[in-house]
C-alpha cells in the first residue's frame, strides 16, 4: 500500500448525484497480523490506495456483529459494532495492551478468516485492554459520554451480551422465563452478576466508535467517503428483537409466527427461506417508525452514505410460515411503502442525520417498487454480469440511468473471472461481443464498461480490479459454509493498481 498522500482540507460533501466511482472491500477483508482485517493501519493505508487510484466511495458490507457463520448480516445487534473490526494495534498505541499481545501467532491464514480463531484471540486482548482502561483515571470522562450518547441502545444490549456469554450462547429463547420475557427484577439481578460483562460490551463499543470515528474523519479528509449496509431485516437472535417483541410477529414462547424468505423463481421451485422474524408493520407506523429512526440515525453516525439491501421488501415481502421447511408455501404480503420514508427522512433531517441511500432493487422489481424508489430519488443498482444472459438490457452498462449505481458484481455474485468460467456460450459471446475484448481480459474489460456507463456512481469489488477468480469470490447465497472469508493479502493491491485505476477514473469523468 502507498504511503499518506496529502489530505484534502475540510470534510467534503459526498453525493450519488455527483459522477463518481470508488471499490467495493469489507474491512474484515483488509490485510492485517491478527486473522482478519480492522480499522487499524491497514484501513488508513487502503483509503491512502482509493485517494491515490482517484476513488471517492468505499463501499462495504455491514459492520456489526456477526453470526457463528461470519455473515455480517444476521448480527446478534442491529445497532452494536463488530468487536472484530477493533484494531489491536490501536490499542497497543493507547497503552492498553502490551508489545506481546498484538504479536502475531503463527498459523493464521493471510488469504482468509478463521473466524473462531480470530475471534477467541481479539476478545481475550480485548478483556485484558477492558481491565487496563478500568485501573486507570484517564479517558473515563470519554467513556461515559459515549454511554450517556448512546444510551438508547448501548445499555441494553450489553445486558443482551452478558446473558447471552451467560447462557452459552443459547438463543434469547430458549433462556429461562423471566429473562426471556424481560422481567424487571430478573433485568436487575443479571445486570448484578453480570455487571464486569456488561462492563466489558460498554468499552469495547466505545473502543469501536472511538476508532471508526478517526477512520472516518481521515477517509474524509482525503476525499473518501463511506457507504455502509443496512439490513431489511434483524437476526431472530438479536438484542433488538428480545427488547422489542411487539414490532416483530413472533409467538408468546418467542419464536416466529411467520419468517422472510424469496418467492419461487427460475432459480429455484422453492424459493429460498431466510429466516428472519417479520415486522408487525401497523405496529411501527402508529410510533411513527421510531426503532427505524433510531437505526438510520445510528448508522448515518458512521457512514456518508447506506445501501439499504432488500429494499423491495419495503414494497412487499415473501411471507412464510415459521415451521415451514421451504419458501414455496409462502405468500407476498404489502410493505410499509411510502409512508415508511415519508415519516422516517424528514425526521433524520432534523436531527442533522444526512447521508445518502441506494436502494438494493435487484430481484423482482414490479412497477410499485420502481415507483417507490424513484419518488424518494434513490439510485438503484445495475449489475453487468446480470446483462448477457436472459436480461433485456435492463443491465447493460449504456442503459444505466444517471440516477443508479453500477457494478461490475456484488458480494453475492462470483468475481468477473469466477462468472466468465461458468458461463455458457451466449453469455460469453455476447459479453465479448461488447466489450470488444478477450477472455484474459474480462475482467478489466467489465470494470471499464461500468465505469464508462451514464450510471452517477461505479463501484468495483476489489477483486475485479486484480482479476481474481471462483476463490475470492465472498458469498455464495443460500449457502451457510466457507462464506466471508476472503482476504486481501498485503501489497496485492499496489501503485500500479492505483495509478491505473486513476486513469480510467480521469478518462471517463469521475476524477
Amino acid at each position: 500500500m502507498p504511503r499518506p498522500s496529502n489530505p484534502k482540507p475540510g470534510r467534503p460533501r459526498f453525493r450519488f448525484a455527483d459522477r463518481r466511482s470508488g471499490v467495493l472491500l469489507h474491512p474484515t477483508s483488509l490485510p492485517g497480523p491478527h486473522g482478519s482485517g480492522d480499522a487499524g493501519p491497514d484501513a488508513f493505508a487502503f483509503v491512502d490506495w482509493l485517494a491515490r487510484a482517484g476513488q471517492t466511495w468505499w463501499q462495504m458490507l455491514p459492520t456489526g456483529p456477526i453470526d457463528g457463520a461470519g455473515s455480517p448480516y444476521s448480527g446478534f445487534s442491529a445497532f452494536a459494532s463488530s468487536l472484530l473490526l477493533i484494531s489491536l494495534e490501536r490499542l497497543h498505541e493507547d497503552g492498553l495492551l502490551d508489545a506481546d499481545d498484538v504479536r502475531p501467532r503463527p498459523g493464521r491464514r493471510a488469504d482468509r478468516v478463521d473466524f473462531r480463531k480470530v475471534e477467541k484471540f481479539r476478545l481475550d486482548r480485548l478483556r485484558k485492554a477492558c481491565d487496563a482502561f478500568f485501573s486507570r483515571k484517564r479517558g473515563r470522562s470519554a467513556f461515559e459520554r459515549f454511554c450517556v450518547q448512546q444510551d438508547d441502545w448501548l445499555n441494553e444490549d450489553s445486558l443482551f451480551f452478558a446473558i447471552r456469554q451467560s447462557c452459552r450462547r443459547r438463543p434469547w429463547w430458549e433462556w429461562d422465563a423471566p429473562l426471556r420475557r424481560r422481567r424487571p427484577t430478573a433485568l436487575a439481578e443479571a445486570r448484578k452478576h453480570l455487571q464486569d460483562d456488561v462492563r466489558f460490551f460498554q468499552f469495547a463499543q466505545f473502543v469501536a466508535h472511538r476508532q471508526w470515528s478517526a477512520l472516518r474523519k481521515y477517509a474524509n479528509d482525503h476525499g473518501v467517503g463511506l457507504i455502509g449496509d443496512l439490513p431489511i431485516f434483524v437476526a431472530h437472535d438479536s438484542s433488538d428483537v428480545w427488547r422489542h417483541p411487539n414490532l416483530f410477529t413472533l409467538k408468546p414462547d418467542g419464536t416466529c409466527r411467520v419468517i422472510s424468505g424469496a418467492a419461487p423463481d427460475a432459480f429455484s421451485d422453492d424459493g429460498q427461506l431466510w429466516g428472519h422474524p417479520l415486522y408487525k408493520w401497523a405496529v411501527h407506523r402508529r410510533d411513527g417508525y421510531a426503532w427505524w429512526t433510531r437505526r438510520f440515525a445510528r448508522l448515518f453516525e458512521q457512514f456518508d452514505g447506506l445501501r439499504i439491501d432488500h429494499f423491495l421488501g419495503f414494497n412487499r415481502y415473501w411471507e412464510v410460515p415459521g415451521d415451514a421447511e421451504t419458501a414455496a408455501t409462502g405468500r407476498w404480503r404489502k410493505g410499509p411503502g411510502p409512508h415508511f420514508f415519508e415519516a422516517v427522512l424528514p425526521k433524520l433531517k432534523q436531527q442533522g442525520c444526512s447521508g445518502e441511500i441506494i436502494a438494493e432493487d435487484l430481484g423482482l422489481l414490479v412497477p410499485a417498487a420502481e415507483k417507490l424508489r424513484d419518488d424518494f430519488a434513490f439510485p438503484g443498482m445495475r449489475v453487468v454480469q446480470f446483462a448477457f444472459g436472459q436480461d433485456d438490457g435492463y443491465h447493460l452498462p449504456h442503459n444505466c440511468p444517471r440516477q443508479s449505481v453500477a457494478y461490475t458484481g456484488t458480494h453475492d455474485n462470483d468475481t468477473v473471472v469466477g462468472w466468465w468460467k461458468q458461463a455458457n456460450k451466449g453469455e460469453r459471446r455476447r459479453a465479448l461481443a461488447y466489450t470488444g475484448g478477450s477472455a484474459g481480459t474480462i475482467a478489466a474489460d467489465l470494470v471499464r464498461a461500468v465505469a464508462t456507463s451514464p450510471a452517477n456512481v461505479a463501484v468495483y469489488p476489489a477483486q475485479d480490479l486484480l482479476g481474481l477468480g471462483k476463490a475470492a469470490r465472498m458469498n455464495v447465497p443460500g449457502t451457510t459454509n466457507g462464506n466471508w472469508r476472503w482476504r486481501l493479502r498485503s501489497g496485492q493491491l499496489g501503485n500500479d493498481h492505483a495509478d491505473r485505476l486513476r486513469s480510467l477514473t480521469s478518462l471517463t469523468g469521475r476524477l
